[in-house]
């Protein structure tokens, strides 16, 4: 039996193919996705719209990144300012980094501004926090958490996390949060919801009531 086709740009089902809902938008902050191999081939990833509609996005695979030299030459970076999108205890609430970031700063003549980048962990929250455990480089950075304050629109994946996002949906809200801008932002939840109302249709009779609600 032949494979579906896939496309070759969202790398999902010809017929689930999201790219005439992905727009570019034009960002300073950088987002670096830390994507568990498991996430990778997962039908209903969110990731890949993050990385499609943001110049300033990469991702990068793997469960343990405390070698990845990927990875840490983008923490070495003197010219980056980097934060770990992560709820830990110590944890900075990202609109009060809205406007502290040196990035912010105009550059001075023959002088290059200090990029801020966010690094994202894309899996199941027992993925991702097995991620956080093992990865030691990406513990030692700041990290930022979110004010998840309406409930996730990822009806088709179940998590019993109070205030679980998705990883576009965190994206979303960490972007539009440092530049208190919604609007900007909002092309990212119009191509998620799309493909969740795609699968939604998709599915057998009742299935989602039963399952999902």
């Amino acid at each position: 039996m032949s494979k579906r086709k896939k496309c070759t740009v969202c790398d999902k089902a010809l017929a689930a193919c999201i790219c005439q809902h992905i727009a570019v938008i034009d960002s300073e902050i950088e987002l670096v996705i830390l994507q568990h191999p498991g996430e990778v081939k997962n039908a209903i990833g969110t990731a890949r719209i993050l990385d499609l509609s943001l110049p300033q996005c990469q991702i990068i695979i793997g469960e343990n990144f405390t070698d990845n030299t990927q990875l840490n030459d983008i923490l070495n970076d003197p010219m980056r300012e980097c934060y770990l999108l992560y709820p830990s205890e110590h944890s900075i609430a990202a609109e009060d980094l809205a406007y502290s970031s040196t990035s912010q700063v105009e550059p001075c003549e023959g002088k290059h501004a200090i990029k801020r980048t966010f690094i994202l962990l894309d899996g199941t929250w027992r993925k991702a926090f097995k991620m956080f455990q093992s990865s030691v480089n990406v513990q030692g950075i700041p990290a930022v958490r979110l004010n998840a304050e309406n409930e996730s629109q990822y009806t088709i994946r179940q998590t019993s996390i109070e205030g679980g996002l998705s990883t576009v949906e965190a994206g979303y809200l960490l972007l539009s949060t440092l530049e208190k801008n919604k609007t900007k932002y909002q092309p990212l939840l119009s191509a998620f919801e799309y493909m969740i109302n795609f699968q939604i249709a998709k599915m057998p009779a009742g299935l989602f009531n039963k399952n999902y609600k």
